[in-house]
């Protein structure tokens, strides 16, 4: 976090096939040891499967997906005199975008289907319908945050 001044964000270009920069993230976010052509390969593949089973377009299906587990709020360790309490604080627009992409790609590598496609699109379908591992997560994360609303007011 610098002193004097703002960083700048980065600009992403878009990706190839759908032009969407949303897209783009997410394949970033797949990459593994910066192998690009290879994420791109596993995320399309998923995308085509998207399309077989739901009958709908991929990328409206993905970007739902994306914003059915985007949670709203989260908790944060604030320590008040001895205590540690477990504040609920909304959550910047950026860091929801890069919380969905974590935790789509974390619990689609868990799944147990055969191919990383295969499991990304089980996953993003699951997401889709307000189901599976990651939907899952914004729901604890968002009933963990309402727990513990008694403890907003040390909010920062």
């Amino acid at each position: 976090m610098p002193r004097r001044r703002e960083v700048p964000k980065r600009i992403i270009a878009p990706d190839p096939k759908y032009k969407n920069t949303l897209v783009s993230k997410f394949i970033n976010g797949l990459m593994r040891e910066g192998k690009k052509s290879i994420s791109r390969r596993i995320f399309y593949d998923a995308m085509d499967l998207v399309e077989r089973r739901s009958k709908e377009e991929p990328v409206k299906v993905f970007e739902q997906a994306m914003e059915n587990i985007k949670p709203v709020l989260e908790v944060r360790s604030r320590r008040v005199g001895g205590a540690t309490y477990q504040v609920p604080v909304e959550v910047r627009t950026d860091r929801r975008q890069a919380l969905a992409i974590r935790w789509l790609v974390g619990f689609s590598k868990k799944r147990g289907e055969k191919s990383m496609a295969q499991r990304l699109a089980g996953e993003l379908l699951d997401a889709y319908n307000r189901r599976g591992a990651a939907f899952k997560k914004k729901e604890d994360t968002h009933r963990m945050a309402e727990a513990n609303k008694a403890f907003a007011h040390y909010r920062w």
